[in-house]
C-alpha cells in the first residue's frame, strides 16, 4: 500500500462573511506534497496563503474540501495531524515570563515529549542560540526571538515542517544558519512547505512550487521545469533615463536597474535597437536567463485578475 501524502489539499475552499459582503479567500485548491519534499507556496499579499496554512494547522475551518497530514484529517483526527506538524508563523508570539530553554521545555511537554534535553541542546546549537539559552524571552532580539519560534517548532521532532515566511525581516546570518539547518532536516526524511516572498531562497531550495492567485493555484511544476518555461534570456542594465513606451510596459525597474525579457538573439537586438534611438545609453549592461522572480511576475500578470463570485 503506497504511503499517504505528507500534506493533501483536497479541493479546499475557504469564504469569510455573509451574503452581503462575501469573500472567497480559497476556491478549489487541491494539491499534495509527497513526503521528504522541499515544496514552494507562493503568492502576493491577499492570495489566500495565511488561509491555506491556517487551515493545515487547524486553526481555521474549509468552507468546503479537507486537508490531510500524513493521512491523517485536520479536523477529524486533530491531535495526530498536530503532532505530526512543526509549524514556524509569521507573527513573533512568546512567553515573556520563561528562558528559551524553559520555552523549549514547555513546547516539548505539549506533544507529550519528555527527557528531551539532548535534541534541545542541538536544536539550540543548530540556531546559533545555545549562549541565549538561559535568557529571559523579552530581552531577546526580535531576530533572536524569531529563531526560538523556529525552535519551538523543531522541539517535537515533527515530520512535516511548515515555515510560513520564516525570514521576513531577519539578518542575512539568521537565514543562513536557518537555512543550513533545515536543508538538513530535509535530507533527513522530513518534509518542508515554505512560504515566503523572497523568491531566491525559494528558487534555491525547493525541488516544487505552487503559485496562488486571489485563493486559486496558478501554476504547480517543478521548479526546474518553471524556470526551463520561462523567457530565454533577461537584460538587466542600469539607467536614469525614462524607457521609451515600447519597453515600459514590460520592463521590471528596480530603482535605477530594469529587465526585460527577452526570447531570442533578435529580440535582444531588437531591445538594444529600440535603447539606442531614445538616446539612452544602458550601464552595466548583462544578459542572464530569467529567474525565479521574471516567472513569477508572468504568471501573475497572465492569471485571471477575478475573484469568484
Amino acid at each position: 500500500m503506497p504511503s499517504p501524502a505528507a500534506i493533501a489539499f483536497e479541493h479546499v475552499s475557504k469564504t469569510y462573511g455573509g451574503s452581503a459582503r462575501r469573500v472567497h479567500a480559497l476556491d478549489d485548491v487541491s494539491f499534495e506534497i509527497a513526503p521528504g519534499e522541499f515544496f514552494g507556496l507562493l503568492g502576493p499579499n491577499g492570495a489566500g496563503k495565511t488561509s491555506l496554512i491556517s487551515i493545515l494547522a487547524g486553526l481555521s475551518r474549509p468552507s468546503r474540501g479537507r486537508v490531510r497530514v500524513l493521512g491523517h484529517d485536520v479536523g477529524e483526527d486533530y491531535a495526530a495531524a498536530r503532532r505530526c506538524l512543526g509549524i514556524v508563523p509569521q507573527e513573533l508570539v512568546f512567553d515573556p515570563f520563561f528562558s528559551v530553554r524553559e520555552t523549549l521545555r514547555i513546547q516539548s511537554g505539549y506533544f507529550g515529549v519528555r527527557g528531551n534535553d539532548d535534541w534541545i541542546d542541538e536544536v539550540l546549537a543548530a540556531l546559533g542560540l545555545a549562549d541565549k539559552a538561559q535568557a529571559n524571552m523579552r530581552q531577546l532580539s526580535g531576530g533572536m526571538k524569531r529563531r526560538v519560534l523556529v525552535a519551538q517548532a523543531l522541539v517535537h521532532r515533527p515530520p512535516v515542517i511548515v515555515l510560513d515566511e520564516p525570514t521576513a525581516g531577519v539578518d542575512v546570518e539568521l537565514r543562513q544558519t536557518l537555512w543550513q539547518f533545515v536543508a538538513r532536516l530535509n535530507r533527513e526524511g522530513h518534509t518542508v512547505l515554505l512560504t515566503t516572498h523572497y523568491l531566491e531562497e525559494a528558487e534555491a531550495l525547493c525541488g516544487r512550487l505552487a503559485m496562488l492567485k486571489l485563493g486559486r493555484v496558478v501554476a504547480l511544476d517543478r521548479t526546474s521545469a518553471l524556470l526551463s518555461a520561462a523567457a530565454g534570456s533577461m537584460l538587466r542594465f542600469k539607467t536614469d533615463a525614462p524607457l521609451p513606451e515600447a519597453l515600459r510596459s514590460r520592463a521590471r525597474v528596480t530603482g535605477r536597474i530594469v529587465q526585460l525579457a527577452a526570447r531570442d538573439a533578435l529580440e535582444v537586438e531588437s531591445t538594444l535597437g529600440t535603447l539606442r534611438a531614445a538616446g539612452i545609453v544602458p550601464e552595466d549592461l548583462e544578459i542572464g536567463r530569467a529567474d525565479l522572480e521574471d516567472v513569477f511576475l508572468a504568471i501573475m500578470r497572465d492569471a485571471p485578475a477575478e475573484r469568484v463570485q
